[in-house]
């Protein structure tokens, strides 16, 4: 299977003119995949002071913006949206894309957001037993005719989700690195898996955790594709990666995304990207926050025929 490059775009601190313009732009460049976030206030937290996207909205103009990419939200919190109404917003986004679209889920964690906006944020535990009910749910909607399920967390009677998808199977990803639990509801219910800002070290962990979680469930672990966001921190005039990181607004969360994050020239990538495809990746996405240097961006960009032939 062919390793595929993306950008992962968070739509905070700048207009929707200027975001149009930069996924047409990784659109023309010949990126297979395109996805944004799924939060109402700034990441990390800063107290809802700085300018952000919904994401719904944000990919009905991705999608009728772009031609040729993947599309996709790395994810969507289970919290925040009756999975029946994300069901319908699939399905009506992969027709505006023409087909390009894949769901991601999760558990969510910006209990900052969810509470200013009103949402019950309960235990990890509970917002991982929202994400077991909501995956395969979603997925009735999508494939069924007719859905009927009574949960613990969610209700449907007799839904339908019409139009079907264009595409025969809409891939669900899972989102997370929570080896107990996510990886396993991941084993159980999707089609990919996504990890962010994780070493390649960490990676490679990860990755052999799912195998293990597959193999329990009676799964061959092939059958789930893998992707890792990596914090875009390259630069041509030797500023550092901590640097880098610190513009983009990390804050107290510098240290933690740190290790996922790719470093040095744009002509370093392909060795650091390389130790990622090694460790099981078959996926990897740039996560672009703003502010970002554009000549670098566009450096990235003229190594992808060179990393595309890794293997």
């Amino acid at each position: 299977m062919s390793i595929s490059f993306g950008v992962h775009i968070g739509q905070q601190n700048l207009p929707m003119a200027t975001l149009r313009s930069l996924w047409r732009r990784l659109d023309d460049a010949g990126v297979d995949w395109i996805s944004v976030w799924d939060h109402f206030y700034e990441a990390p937290p800063a107290g809802g002071v700085v300018d952000h996207f919904e994401a719904v909205a944000t990919l009905g103009a991705l999608a009728a913006d772009t031609r040729h990419a993947r599309l996709g939200c790395l994810v969507f919190c289970t919290a925040y949206r009756n999975p029946a109404l994300l069901a319908k917003a699939a399905t009506t986004i992969d027709h505006i894309c023409g087909g390009r679209f894949e769901l991601g889920l999760g558990a969510g964690w910006h209990q900052w957001e969810a509470e200013a906006y009103g949402y019950e944020f309960p235990a990890a535990g509970v917002r991982l037993d929202m994400l077991e009910e909501a995956v395969p749910l979603i997925r009735s909607l999508l494939t069924e005719a007719r859905t009927s399920h009574s949960g613990r967390y969610f209700r449907t009677q007799d839904a339908s989700c019409l139009p079907a998808p264009l595409q025969p199977r809409l891939p669900i990803w899972v989102g997370g690195t929570g080896e107990r639990r996510t990886l396993r509801i991941a084993a159980e219910h999707a089609d990919g898996w996504n990890a962010a800002y994780v070493s390649p070290e960490r990676y490679g962990r990860l990755t052999g955790v799912l195998d293990d979680h597959c193999r329990s469930v009676g799964r061959d672990p092939s059958t789930i594709r893998r992707t890792v966001n990596l914090i875009f921190a390259l630069s041509t005039d030797g500023t550092s990666a901590e640097a880098i990181i610190a513009q983009q607004g990390w804050g107290q969360m510098s240290t933690m995304v740190r290790d996922g994050a790719i470093v040095g020239s744009p002509e370093s990538v392909v060795e650091q990207v390389q130790r990622y495809v090694e460790s099981g990746a078959q996926g990897v996405n740039v996560a672009l926050r703003a502010p970002w240097d554009d000549d670098v961006l566009d450096r990235y960009l003229e190594q992808l025929p060179v990393l595309r032939r890794l293997t």
